[in-house]
């Protein structure tokens, strides 16, 4: 097969990661496809509870997601996660800070919210194109 285009991801190097085995790598592209769903459907709910532990929720299934799809080397799946992850992981250090300060009036995570609520958006658009770029290749 031709060398797919896409800057959904690095396809030299993806099939370098899979000793140039590409049924393997399909097999790996899909099995990636599920679990960055699996992993949406908590980061969903984890942004509609909107609680402070919710941040500990989104920083581990963008963590997942970010590993998963950096070793495919899925680069902008990855990007995204990964800013997800740390706005999510500062997030979490804000609530913790808060729930051990006797004045939790003085600490607001709302910026919090907000900065991790403009980046789920863009994490998922990385998986739409993800899946878009699979459907491409059909896989």
């Amino acid at each position: 097969m031709a060398v797919p285009d896409s800057d959904e991801i690095d396809w030299p190097m993806a099939m370098e990661q899979c000793g140039d085995d590409e049924e393997f790598l399909r097999e790996l592209l899909s099995d990636l496809r599920h679990e960055v769903d699996t992993q949406w459907h908590k980061i969903d709910a984890a942004v509609e509870k909107a609680e402070g532990i919710s941040f500990m929720d989104i920083k581990r299934a963008a963590h997942v997601i970010k590993g998963a799809s950096s070793n495919l080397m899925c680069e902008p799946l990855r990007t995204a996660a990964a800013d997800l992850e740390k706005a999510a992981s500062k997030g979490y250090d804000a609530h913790k800070i808060k729930s051990k300060s006797e004045r939790t009036e003085d600490i607001d995570l709302d910026p919090e919210w907000k900065n991790v609520k403009e980046l789920v958006p863009i994490l998922r658009k990385a998986n739409v194109n993800y899946h878009d770029f699979l459907k491409s290749i059909d896989v």
